[in-house]
């Protein structure tokens, strides 16, 4: 079986926000898959998709804390500039964290560890919603 729908984000401020629960409310088709993977994939290049913890909030906020250290604005040799200073760090910070995730599915669940949530990482000050593809496959 293979089933694959587009959803809209909402908008969400700059930062590392777990969007888990919105996933799964999209896609109920995998609970009637047994053995399967599921591909979630953001169709943007200023926004990025992880997987990492999802029980304290200020994992998230030393995330965004970490990526803008080592991601700073304003660097004089960056020359893509026009669409503002946060613009070209958010296209490096998801090139390092990537478009997509995979994760397994057993048993009509996301087979994730007790502490793990997908990030919507979001890079911009202003991003607006986001735009994700996904994907589901199994028997």
């Amino acid at each position: 079986m293979w089933t694959q729908k587009e959803i809209r984000l909402q908008p969400r401020p700059r930062g590392f926000h777990l969007i888990t629960s919105e996933i799964e409310r999209a896609i109920p088709e995998i609970g009637s898959i047994n053995t399967g993977l599921l591909h979630v994939f953001i169709q943007h290049t200023s926004a990025s998709l992880t997987i990492n913890e999802n029980a304290d909030p200020t994992v998230r906020v030393d995330f965004e804390s970490f990526f803008n250290h080592a991601v700073p604005e304003d660097e004089p040799y960056y020359r893509h500039t026009y669409e503002g200073s946060d613009d070209m760090p958010a296209h490096l910070k998801s090139s390092i964290l990537g478009a997509s995730v995979q994760i397994p599915i057993t048993r009509g669940r996301l087979n994730m560890g007790t502490w793990q949530g997908i990030y919507l990482c979001e890079h911009r000050n202003h991003g607006g919603s986001r735009r994700v593809v996904i994907t589901a496959t199994g028997e």
